[in-house]
């Protein structure tokens, strides 16, 4: 099973994420470690810590999972309790685990934890929110690859979480033909026909999507027989006039996204065109963070 399969169970493995979290761990600590606390706490010093969310608004929960990998790779003696999981709604003031064991230890993986659960529940909550809207229309929310370098996994796993769903992971595991594709192959019939003839025999099910910007290009990638046509920053007119083009032409069988400048604001607007999916970017770089705290009790 490959790293997009893992991610598709919603369910997310130490050691698909064990790199990022050691970046994350050096960043912090460096070769040194912790020199406030060192000087500070007793190294045999035990506490008792929580970790509470503290948006007003609540918030859909993703990174806990990381969160106790990275406290088990500081210190095997650090404990957690977990009251909530990846994907859980969550209301102001909702405690999501007990932590208990060395209080330098927990000092050590206090801010690298709490920013993995931020920035991806950050990225879970926005996820949601689109969701939300999509849901009564049919329409799949996806990610793109417009995500912090070497955080992919992770914010990936975090739409999961969000109820979104993972576009291609990389250049590696889809076919995207678009405009600088296009452009260099001499148009989109030839783009299709070369890529069809050099992968079909390989992975005859590997399906190839096109990137159209106007109703000339929809007309070429249908004579291609395209599987996905992206709309590609089409107002909702022209999102509605081709939609009806392609289930006119090709029926249900060549799957509609739409892709650029959709927010929370239009996207209603763009459901009702009748694409099968929305691919939005913003959702990976441009979630803000959630707010969460950890509180210590000595």
């Amino acid at each position: 099973m490959n790293m997009k399969e893992k991610i598709m169970e919603n369910k997310i493995l130490k050691n698909d994420v064990i790199d990022i979290i050691h970046m994350a761990i050096f960043e912090d600590l460096g070769s040194t470690g912790d020199i406030t606390s060192q000087f500070l706490v007793p190294p045999d010093k035990k506490s008792f810590s929580y970790i509470i969310c503290k948006e007003k608004k609540g918030a859909v929960l993703s990174g806990l999972d990381i969160a106790v990998f990275t406290m088990e790779e500081i210190d095997s003696k650090i404990k957690v309790e977990r009251f909530k999981k990846d994907g859980d709604r969550l209301e102001y003031d909702d405690r999501i685990c007990n932590i208990s064991g060395p209080v330098l230890s927990i000092l050590k993986a206090e801010r690298t934890c709490l920013n993995f659960i931020q920035h991806m529940s950050g990225i879970a909550t926005l996820t949601a929110e689109f969701v939300k809207i999509a849901e009564p229309y049919g329409v799949k929310i996806k990610d793109t690859r417009k995500t912090n370098p070497a955080l992919r996994k992770i914010e990936k796993y975090a739409v999961l979480c969000g109820g979104g769903c993972n576009h291609r992971f990389g250049l590696f595991d889809g076919i995207l033909i678009k405009d600088n594709h296009i452009a260099a192959a001499g148009g989109i019939l030839k783009a299709v026909e070369k890529i069809r003839a050099a992968i079909h025999p390989i992975s005859p099910d590997l399906k190839i999507e096109v990137e159209v910007g106007d109703l000339n290009q929809l007309d070429e990638a249908l004579k291609a027989r395209a599987d996905i046509i992206m709309l590609d920053n089409m107002n909702a007119r022209e999102m509605t006039e081709a939609v009806k083009i392609i289930r006119e032409k090709g029926g249900n069988l060549c799957e509609v996204e739409a892709s650029g400048n959709i927010t929370l604001k239009n996207i209603n607007r763009v459901c009702k065109t009748g694409v099968d999916t929305i691919s939005i970017g913003a959702i990976t770089h441009s979630a803000p963070a959630i707010d969460f705290s950890m509180e210590f009790e000595y």
